[in-house]
């Protein structure tokens, strides 16, 4: 099933309304689908170059919105929500989360876990859903979300403009090993900085 996806998602960034589908795939993967928009914005990049900054913003607009739709499903269609947590393995870990985010760490640890999914292969949809589920601030929600998803398409956009093929090449034997590590890179040295300017509070 995911193969098929995979190659529809592809023949769709050949597609002449691509920008339009590009839209619909982006918007759906942060709350169900399981094949994301990276997909599309590479192929789609490289056609048309001067066209980047353009499918970098569709992209990422387009998929803090189906994030949006993700939080919503999880505040207001609880069955619903816990079957997609239950569908990737994480419904046993709803609860801690709730319990974590009465204070100060636990929050802060959640912006960081919400960022990485954003960014790296971790499933964004599941993390959307789950802060709805859990009650999490929506505002802080949405800038994270732009921050994280804004900067993983900014990436692939702008390295798909620059270096075209050979980009492609390494997406797929890389890709998701390079974006999990500066992920958490970002993160760590986000940690340093409040812990630093903790102490001097």
């Amino acid at each position: 099933m995911f193969s098929s996806l995979y190659k529809k998602c592809l023949n769709l960034a050949a597609h002449k309304s691509s920008k339009y589908y590009l839209a619909i795939v982006s918007f759906i993967e942060s709350s169900f689908f399981p094949i994301p928009p990276d997909v599309m914005v590479i192929p789609m990049v490289i056609a048309k170059r001067k066209d980047f900054i353009k499918i970098f913003l569709i992209t990422t607009i387009f998929s803090v919105l189906g994030g949006i739709l993700g939080y919503f499903i999880g505040l207001f269609f609880f069955d619903i929500g816990i079957q997609i947590m239950s569908f990737y393995g994480y419904e046993d870990k709803l609860n801690n989360l709730k319990n974590n985010l009465t204070n100060n760490e636990g929050f802060y640890a959640w912006l960081g876990i919400l960022f990485l999914a954003g960014f790296t292969p971790l499933p964004y949809k599941v993390f959307t859903i789950a802060s709805g589920l859990i009650g999490f601030n929506i505002i802080i929600f949405i800038i994270i979300s732009l921050i994280s998803r804004g900067l993983r398409f900014f990436i692939v956009s702008y390295l798909s403009y620059r270096l075209g093929n050979f980009f492609t090449e390494f997406m797929e034997k890389h890709g998701s090993k390079w974006f999990t590590i500066i992920g958490i890179t970002i993160v760590i040295i986000g940690i340093i900085i409040y812990l630093i300017l903790k102490s001097y509070a």
